[in-house]
């Protein structure tokens, strides 16, 4: 469009004299075609003869100024190039395709569509209007069908309920009110084999470390699971299931110290330890933490530390999932602004296993 009008803009001053003083336009054209060619060629003296947009547009300027029959002996080009350069900026005059609207709906947003995919995969039973309607209150207003077809593009099926809940989205959503518990081992340092029973509460991340015994029956299990009833208390209301493996140290009598508790026990799958990976990943915590660190001498000192780090992890050790919280905080705690005129306290756990800070008072 620009290069359109400036060739036109410059035939109308070229022709301007011709129109006034109607004498020697010819030869004025033709002096000026000789400057321009003498131009081109001292600017490319060194190769090929190459023109530029502005001299085609120049030179086919001149043209409209000088007679026809002239043109051969003037020109350093054929008169059939003269004319294609002049067809093809008069064509640009003409050209809308650079600055065509779009026509139709206009296209949605890429933010807009990770949204759209995002709710989907995170509400399961939503459908693609249900969709539609939380982008509406959200202030993305958006059709229907526009959400249906962003959704089938994708791979995922538009309709409620796309797949049934996974293993993990089950424990998340019942993370309230589930209670895990596995057996881990340790060994003393004359190569005794000693065995602990933990309980993990999902919701809250309290650990319970319920014994240490070498000789773990189905007896002693029940047992357990009387102690750790009668320490939850009333707790014990707000929790639905008990998430166990399938080893046979538990028994019929250990689910049904739980089922009398209004509590359901869910089993995991045969060496699936990840189906209860919470109790899997404090286990492993107690060994990197404590067990490795310390030589255990017999029982009583397998529980005295055990019992140590059940403490420090239940008061003081932060937690991601709680949002660098203790299991038994239900707040951040105050962040004094001062700190220059502060002193921060170190208290050791099992001689200096594990440091825990505070400020002083």
């Amino acid at each position: 469009m620009i290069v359109s009008l400036l060739y036109k803009v410059t035939r109308q001053l070229l022709s301007a004299p011709g129109v006034l003083l109607r004498r020697d336009t010819a030869k004025d054209a033709e002096l000026l075609v000789l400057r321009h060619e003498n131009a081109v060629l001292r600017r490319q003296i060194a190769g090929p003869v190459r023109y530029e947009p502005t001299d085609r547009l120049w030179l086919a300027a001149l043209a409209g100024l000088m007679p026809r029959h002239r043109w051969r002996e003037v020109f350093p080009v054929a008169h059939g190039t003269l004319l294609a350069w002049h067809r093809r900026f008069i064509a640009a005059k003409w050209d809308y395709s650079a600055r065509r609207t779009r026509t139709g709906r206009p296209p949605t947003r890429t933010a807009i569509k990770k949204l759209i995919l995002r709710l989907a995969r995170e509400n399961s039973r939503w459908g693609h209007r249900r969709i539609q309607g939380e982008l509406a209150r959200l202030g993305h207003p958006i059709a229907a069908s526009t959400v249906w077809q962003i959704l089938n593009a994708a791979g995922v099926n538009p309709v409620p309920r796309r797949t049934s809940p996974t293993w993990r989205e089950f424990l998340t959503n019942q993370a309230e009110g589930i209670i895990a518990v596995d057996f881990f081992h340790l060994d003393t340092v004359m190569g005794r084999r000693l065995y602990a029973l933990a309980f993990l509460e999902h919701g809250t991340r309290r650990l319970h470390i319920a014994g240490v015994t070498a000789h773990p029956t189905r007896e002693w299990a029940v047992q357990q699971a009387r102690n750790l009833a009668t320490d939850l208390g009333t707790r014990i209301d707000s929790l639905r299931f008990l998430l166990r493996d399938r080893d046979a140290k538990y028994g019929p009598s250990f689910d049904a110290v739980f089922d009398a508790e209004e509590m359901e026990v869910l089993k995991s799958a045969p060496r699936a330890p990840r189906m209860n990976a919470h109790c899997e990943r404090v286990i492993g915590s107690i060994r990197r933490e404590v067990l490795d660190h310390v030589l255990i001498v017999n029982e009583a000192h397998a529980r005295l530390v055990l019992d140590a780090y059940q403490r420090h992890y239940n008061e003081h050790r932060p937690h991601r999932s709680r949002n660098q919280l203790p299991p038994g905080a239900d707040r951040q705690p105050t962040t004094p602004h001062d700190f220059e005129g502060r002193r921060l306290l170190r208290t050791r756990v099992l001689g200096g296993v594990i440091n825990e800070y505070r400020y002083a008072a």
